[in-house]
């Protein structure tokens, strides 16, 4: 009898858990995301030794994080020609969080967009990591004969990291090895709960180095116990639970239903219209991902419930794979068939220039790339936009664009504005073209005269000029229109 009792405890644990699985998943608690950790010792440690007990068994199937480290290098072994993998970090335990990058130039800065899928944030929501590995292998197999994955390949530079909390999997839970809900952890743009950079944790660290060192257009992270496209903002100022937009709320809500429309059953929802939602107006969190990328890294960030079942059985992984998968596929296929894209360049001596994009009536400002000076930026198709290159010292470029289903490219080249005083004018052209002929000149066994280094400055001028105008001519990508702001 005794048996028998512990066994219908047992099943009744972890029904009522399944029931109730959805109130915990993306932020964990509905209301605040400020969680009490008191609880009856008791009653908890026997819920979790029940709970570890069936996500054990249910993990059966699913790669460990050794398994998953050898997929990862297989996947490259294979398909080397179009990918890399490298780490950009480790977890509290020592795990490396590989990342692989697929692109038909990996490794390369290029004049074209970077997106990012991230997966395993929550450790007990695993389907992530198997599906993205899933992704990689079906874009390897599928280029030059699909045209989609040839369109990814070709045009988008795609990183995945398929686990970001592998010592979570690893313990069966949530949080980390010290048991912080990673998706609490970056810096909050209402409240400074995280904003000693040394209090983080490694795996927070790690994604924030990240997109020091790469420029990301836009990104998802995946999660489960719920089936739904979630979209910034996801917290208030007053921590009320009500629909909060930031200034890119319409470029979110068509990123959010491109994903859910997709989806196989994503968009008829009978909890969220359209299969999409505003995170605060869902239930608001703080230190969230998701906000950060927006804010901070520059980069547009969904937060995407794949499963309602936060962990379910691995047989069922191949049938999840093929509801998300025209989702993901679209989602990363967006930000070349949608949205305006340029360079901007200096009338004066032709350098590339890492000027300022912003869009009238929209507060938020993307940066051009320092190097290539290309930017990528999302919008709404169907709606006039008026677009502005900026940069100091230069004069400002404004051009009106009306966005079809088809994007659109517009390149700039900004004049210096010599009405400002000399300490104000621009110095980038100079300080390069200066250091050039201070290189040359200091040679002694060169022996060049000045008058030779003004005739190959000069010549050296010429060219990038007409570099310039080669790029407008050649640089014609099949399906975008084209406008100049000169």
């Amino acid at each position: 009898m005794a048996n028998l009792n512990s066994s219908f405890l047992l099943f009744l644990s972890l029904n009522l858990f399944h029931i109730f699985h959805t109130a915990i998943a993306r932020g964990g608690e509905r209301d605040s995301g400020f969680v009490d950790k008191t609880y009856a010792a008791s009653g908890r440690h026997l819920f979790e030794e029940n709970h570890f007990q069936k996500l054990n068994t249910l993990a059966h199937g699913y790669m460990t994080n050794s398994d998953l480290e050898k997929a990862i290098k297989a996947f490259h072994g294979r398909c080397g020609h179009l990918s890399r993998i490298y780490s950009i970090g480790k977890s509290v335990l020592g795990v490396p969080l590989w990342v692989m990058e697929i692109s038909n130039n990996p490794g390369k800065e290029e004049a074209k967009p970077a997106f990012k899928f991230i997966g395993n944030v929550h450790g007990d929501e695993p389907v992530g990591r198997e599906l993205l590995l899933l992704l990689a292998n079906w874009l390897c197999d599928n280029y030059m004969k699909n045209p989609l994955a040839t369109l990814i390949v070709d045009k988008v530079h795609l990183h995945i990291l398929p686990s970001m909390n592998p010592d979570g999997f690893s313990l069966r839970r949530r949080g980390n090895a010290k048991g912080i809900d990673l998706n609490r952890d970056f810096p909050d743009q209402f409240f400074p709960m995280n904003d000693d950079f040394n209090k983080r944790q490694p795996e927070t660290k790690a994604i924030m180095n990240w997109l020091k060192e790469m420029r990301f257009t836009a990104s998802a992270s995946l999660h489960g116990g719920a089936l739904v496209a979630n979209y910034p903002w996801d917290g208030t100022e007053d921590k009320s639970k009500s629909y909060y937009a930031c200034p890119d709320d319409e470029a979110f809500r068509y990123m959010a239903k491109l994903y859910s429309h997709s989806h196989h059953n994503m968009s008829r929802s009978k909890e969220f219209e359209e299969g999409i939602t505003n995170g605060a107006h869902w239930y608001p969190i703080y230190g969230g991902m998701q906000d950060w990328n927006y804010i901070y890294g520059g980069c547009f960030e969904l937060t995407l419930e794949i499963s309602d079942n936060k962990w379910p059985p691995a047989n069922e992984l191949r049938m999840i794979w093929q509801f998300n998968k025209m989702s993901m596929l679209d989602l990363v296929a967006s930000l070349v068939k949608s949205g305006v894209h340029g360079r901007i360049f200096s009338s004066d001596c032709g350098e590339p220039l890492p000027a300022s994009i912003a869009i009238k009536g929209i507060n938020y400002t993307i940066k051009a790339s320092e190097r290539l000076a290309d930017y990528h930026r999302l919008l709404v198709p169907g709606q006039q936009y008026e677009v502005m290159a900026t940069m100091p010292g230069y004069k400002t470029r404004t051009t009106t664009i009306v966005m079809g289903d088809e994007p659109m490219t517009v390149d700039f080249i900004l004049e210096p504005d010599f009405s400002l005083s000399s300490s104000f004018l621009p110095n980038h052209c100079s300080n390069r073209s200066s250091l050039k002929i201070f290189k040359l000149i200091s040679k002694p066994h060169l022996q060049v005269s000045l008058t030779l280094v003004l005739i190959l400055a000069f010549l050296c001028f010429l060219m990038k000029r007409k570099a310039i105008v080669n790029h407008f001519k050649v640089r014609k990508s099949v399906g975008q229109r084209r406008v100049s702001a000169v």
